[in-house]
């Protein structure tokens, strides 16, 4: 089977949860594939938001691409619910002045049916998240 981004709302996936929300920079567009649309938090942290697959996924690789985040953990659920989350990584990135931060996690292969991404910490008082991609293929089950 060819592996596809599963995080595109186009192929089924939907942000269940987001922690902020601003109507002009809504979670939508972590999963609209773009990277000029954003998703913006309003201060405090951490700050999180949880994608939903629909179904289970499995997932070989993972990139993000943001705007002064600090500390990211990654965490997946292959529950019905988004409930009981497993820690799959957590990294501090590399501040980029006036670039966005693409980081990619190459992970041993792993299934999910949701995944959550908490920002823990930042280098400003807000953060933005433009692009989620995980690669892999849909399950049959």
């Amino acid at each position: 089977m060819k592996s596809t981004d599963l995080c595109l709302s186009s192929g089924g996936a939907e942000v269940v949860l987001a922690t902020s929300s601003d109507e002009k920079y809504p979670p939508e567009n972590i999963i609209d594939g773009s990277s000029e649309t954003f998703w913006t938090t309003t201060g405090m942290f951490p700050q999180e938001f949880i994608i939903s697959f629909h179904k289970c996924v499995k997932i070989s690789k993972l990139t993000i691409q943001c705007y002064l985040v600090r500390s990211l953990r990654i965490e997946k659920s292959l529950s019905k619910d988004p409930v009981d989350f497993e820690v799959c990584t957590e990294k501090d990135l590399q501040y980029t002045e006036g670039a966005l931060q693409t980081e990619e996690f190459s992970l041993p292969e792993f299934q999910a049916t949701y995944l959550r991404f908490i920002i823990k910490s930042a280098f400003d008082h807000f953060v933005s998240v433009h692009t989620v991609m995980a690669e892999g293929v849909a399950e049959n089950i």
